[in-house]
């Protein structure tokens, strides 16, 4: 089965339309003030078939059910230090969650089960000292140490040149890829090109 395609950190609303064109499945909205890629204001565009998911760092939920509801998002994904308590309750609240995890060592994963049964996927990202944006790929044969039952999506540096690792990287949990940095002509804004070609190079056999 193909990856899912989670294309993250789009602010305009032509480019947005071009993307989704390319038939990826989610689009990533961030609403962290300190990103480069903040979303201040509604897009001219917003997906009509890819999902919608608005990023969130350590956010209040009264803020996020307000962007949920402006946004019509389809997933919240969850990128600070949020808890199993905090997630727990948005989720019984009826909000679809991406839970994210930076990844060096294998005693990153220890906190993850932690998260069972509230989140619908987990985002394994680089670890850095902002949170994700990295562009910088870890190493992904730690994720060996993961067994489930959550599925996730590989994230942090994953470039046009990834697809071939991407083809190779076998894991029981594995459901797709977060693309974002490497794939820009600026900051939010998305080289369509490239994606489409790295998105035919993936789907080759």
């Amino acid at each position: 089965m193909a990856p899912l395609i989670k294309v993250c950190g789009m602010t305009e609303a032509e480019n947005i339309r071009k993307v989704e064109q390319q038939g990826v499945d989610m689009i990533g909205f961030i609403f962290y003030p300190k990103s480069p890629r903040c979303l201040c204001e509604i897009p001219g565009y917003l997906p009509a078939y890819a999902k919608r998911v608005g990023v969130f760092v350590n956010e209040s939920k009264e803020s996020i059910f307000m962007y949920a509801d402006r946004f019509g998002l389809d997933y919240i994904q969850l990128h600070g230090n949020e808890s199993p308590e905090y997630c727990r309750s948005l989720h019984n609240a009826g909000l679809h969650l991406i839970k994210a995890f930076s990844v060096s060592l294998p005693k990153d994963l220890l906190a993850v089960p932690a998260y069972n049964g509230v989140c619908d996927y987990y985002l394994f990202d680089t670890k850095t000292p902002q949170y994700g944006g990295s562009g910088n790929q870890f190493d992904w044969s730690l994720l060996h140490h993961y067994n489930g039952p959550t599925p996730f999506l590989l994230s942090g540096g994953i470039n046009p040149y990834s697809a071939k690792a991407i083809k190779e990287f076998r894991h029981p949990y594995f459901a797709g890829i977060d693309i974002n940095s490497r794939f820009e002509t600026a900051p939010g804004i998305k080289d369509v090109e490239r994606i489409s070609n790295f998105l035919e190079e993936l789907n080759s056999k």
